[in-house]
């Protein structure tokens, strides 16, 4: 034992003086005074400076990832939203309820864009009328069918009043509010009465599942239609000139006869007779007309709520709650050849695959 501390002690010695020799015996810490306190300052801020500048980066990157990380999500919702209304052509609350908001267009008439709202509204009702009111399943090969059927009608009206409120803008038509609330009122009219609003709406709701703003937007954009219809018409308009100075001069000649007589000068010109019905009959305001009229008068030419024509009436009974008239029809053709003329034409793009039916009922094709 008393061999190995001298020789351990020599050893660390031995060490000690090497480092002598090298200068690596390190220098106590200087203390710091007035003069010093800059430079430590300094040593000290350097030091911070490898701590500090990796959390801004970290805070760069943080919003770099955020940014695309979000602009990943709202292209994935659009194409999403995209696929469910285009490929997929979603009919559900919550689709309709987007578009209704967003004005996504559905189709394009004459450079125009038609919103999917418009078109989603229309074939909701119907589907919905089908399924409660005629307990329709809508499954199965039928029910394909059918649905197609809805999507078909759907786009065709929602293309006409679109068609049409550019013609309304083009001259100068519109619907007041004047107008809309009297034909409103006028369809709550029946044999017992006026129906009040809010049992009125009611029905509609349970039938055709509109609001009474959607219900009163689909009757103006009708209402804009009759009245388009009806200004751009001249042909119509001759003829009804020309019917009425035929039956006026007929005697006792039936109407039907002078009808078939004069088919080649009243082309689309059809006789009818209502028998005896209510004085507030649903029929486009023609028993309201007839109920004005003593009997045997005939009447001018009048226009129709359902905006399909003119007719010309003749009293032939009444009573105190009913009448009875014949009358004779006459079309208007105008808008919808013209209408025709944009399909033939191309300039009605659909965005959606929905087959077209023509209103004759003839081949159906793709319109897109």
């Amino acid at each position: 034992m008393s061999s190995t501390r001298p020789q351990a002690s020599r050893r660390t010695m031995k060490k000690i003086i090497q480092k002598l020799r090298k200068g690596e015996i390190p220098e106590p810490p200087s203390r710091i005074t007035n003069d010093t306190v800059s430079e430590y300052r300094k040593r000290v801020l350097a030091g911070g400076r490898k701590f500090k500048y990796p959390i801004q980066y970290s805070r760069h990157k943080l919003v770099i990832n955020t940014v695309i990380i979000s602009a990943l999500a709202l292209v994935l919702v659009l194409i999403i939203g995209w696929w469910q209304l285009y490929p997929r052509q979603n009919m559900s609350e919550f689709a309709y309820r987007v578009v209704a908001v967003v004005p996504l267009p559905v189709a394009n008439v004459n450079g125009e864009s038609v919103r999917y709202s418009d078109y989603l509204m229309k074939l909701r009702s119907a589907e919905h009328y089908l399924r409660q009111k005629e307990k329709a399943t809508l499954t199965g090969n039928d029910g394909v069918r059918q649905i197609s059927y809805l999507k078909q009608q759907a786009m065709n009206d929602t293309i006409a009043d679109a068609y049409a409120t550019q013609l309304a803008r083009s001259k100068g038509i519109v619907v007041s509010d004047d107008e809309l609330a009297n034909f409103l009122r006028s369809q709550r009219q029946s044999e017992d009465g006026e129906i009040s609003e809010r049992t009125y709406y009611a029905v509609i709701k349970d039938y055709y599942n509109w609001s009474s703003e959607e219900y009163a937007h689909t009757m103006r954009a009708k209402l804009l239609r009759q009245k388009v219809s009806y200004e751009i018409d001249e042909t119509a308009r001759e003829i009804a000139t020309s019917a009425g100075k035929l039956v006026n001069a007929a005697g006792d000649k039936p109407w039907a006869v002078v009808v078939q007589e004069n088919a080649k000068s009243l082309p689309g010109v059809t006789y009818g007779a209502s028998g005896l019905v209510p004085r507030t009959n649903q029929d486009g305001g023609l028993a309201v007309q007839a109920a004005q009229l003593k009997k045997g008068e005939i009447s001018k030419p009048v226009t129709s709520l359902n905006g399909d024509g003119y007719y010309i009436i003749r009293l032939v009974d009444s009573n105190d709650t009913q009448v009875s008239y014949e009358f004779v029809k006459i079309p208007l053709t105008t808008f919808q050849r013209q209408l025709d003329a944009l399909y033939g034409d191309n300039k009605i793009k659909i965005h959606i695959d929905v087959p077209f039916r023509d209103e004759q009922g003839g081949q159906t094709d793709e319109r897109q």
